[in-house]
């Protein structure tokens, strides 16, 4: 069950209004969301009492971002638990919830391993739900530090990269904080590079057809005080014509064994103006969002979303439940993927909070995993 609260916008930066955070008020647990269908025109929260709304929210993408998803689900196991539902069935409907997002059955996976590992051994459901919800923060907080860890290397490639420290900066949906449990992937580099004074432009791709560049990252360019102008996805090639862009640093939902990368519909375009234009095409993620288990990008299954999101323009507050203004006749089909994939070859590296992988193989990947679980300390490649 979801119910919604209305908050003033005021003059918070986004990271005043966590994205996502887990209450426990005398009715029983909840989760907290930032409703990202809203912004930027309201802040409003939608408060989960169930993993069923929980589901809800993440198809309508009033939380979404890979390693935000990866929390959530986490999350949701440890609210059916708390709660007394069926914890499997609860896991699977949150796993199915987006399919390409890795980082969602990464963290539904890790809170139910943790539940079934306390019921076995405690044949206790409360002490059960309690390890549940131990591990949803635990996978919380290290996602907070992976952000950073990720926005100090990606600032330190982005100074070997490139002369002169102006950085203008090309990217491409959402990948702040609204979509992690600190500052972000790719946004946490920009913003690295803005604090460090080393920021000359942001371009922010609008990212048809949700426009969560134009609603969420401006959103968050704006609340930081940085330099951003806005654009549309089919300007980027003028853009890049006017040799007006230094480096495309993106996020990813799912990045496959041999490198290649998928993200938002549109990544991909970028990638190839990128190489003709020889500018560095740099993704930042967790290493939750690498899936050795996905060998390649054709074996990545991508979301195929509703034709209406192309097909009508909503207003935020409408954004993903349709009714909005219609753009093209009625009757009209519409071709709406959710993500496109790069292949490694157009990829110049891949930053995550262990180190970067450049070039991009899938022996490096492997390596750097490898070394990751080890717990041995990561070198840039």
């Amino acid at each position: 069950m979801v119910d919604q609260q209305a908050r003033t916008g005021g003059d918070r930066r986004p990271t005043e209004i966590p994205a996502i955070r887990w209450e426990e008020p005398p009715e029983g647990p909840v989760l907290v969301l930032l409703d990202q269908t809203r912004l930027p025109a309201e802040e409003v929260e939608l408060v989960c009492t169930d993993a069923a709304a929980l589901v809800e929210a993440i198809r309508s993408l009033a939380v979404r971002g890979a390693p935000l998803l990866g929390i959530a689900g986490a999350y949701g196991v440890a609210l059916a638990a708390a709660r007394g539902f069926d914890v499997a069935e609860a896991a699977r409907a949150l796993e199915e919830a987006r399919p390409t997002a890795v980082n969602l059955s990464v963290g539904v996976r890790r809170a139910q391993a943790a539940h079934q590992a306390a019921l076995a051994r405690t044949g206790d459901p409360t002490a059960a739900a309690v390890a549940a919800l131990a591990a949803a923060r635990a996978l919380h907080q290290e996602d907070a530090e992976a952000s950073a860890r990720m926005a100090d290397h990606g600032l330190a490639l982005l100074d070997e990269l490139l002369s002169g420290g102006g950085h203008r900066i090309l990217t491409h949906c959402n990948s702040g904080s609204l979509v992690s449990g600190g500052e972000g992937t790719a946004f946490a580099v920009a913003l690295a590079a803005h604090r460090a004074g080393r920021l000359r432009r942001l371009w922010v791709d609008e990212t048809r057809p949700l426009l969560q560049g134009a609603r969420l990252t401006a959103y968050e360019a704006a609340r930081s005080g940085m330099a951003y102008t806005l654009l549309t996805d089919n300007a980027a090639g003028s853009l890049f014509a006017a040799g007006e862009v230094d480096a495309v640093v993106i996020g990813a939902d799912r990045i496959a064994a041999d490198g290649s990368v998928a993200n938002k519909v549109g990544s991909y375009p970028l990638a190839v103006l990128a190489r003709y234009h020889h500018v560095p095409f740099i993704v930042v993620a967790p290493l939750t969002t690498v899936d050795l288990d996905t060998p390649d990008g054709a074996s990545i299954e991508v979301e195929q979303r509703p034709g209406f999101e192309v097909t009508e323009v909503a207003a935020p507050q409408a954004a993903g439940v349709g009714g909005g203004i219609p753009v093209a006749p009625l009757g009209t089909q519409a071709y709406n993927p959710a993500f496109d994939v790069t292949p490694p070859e157009l990829v110049t590296a891949i930053v995550t909070e262990e180190g970067v992988v450049s070039p991009v193989t899938a022996e490096a990947l492997a390596d750097l995993c490898a070394r990751s679980a080890a717990g041995a300390p990561s070198a840039s490649g």
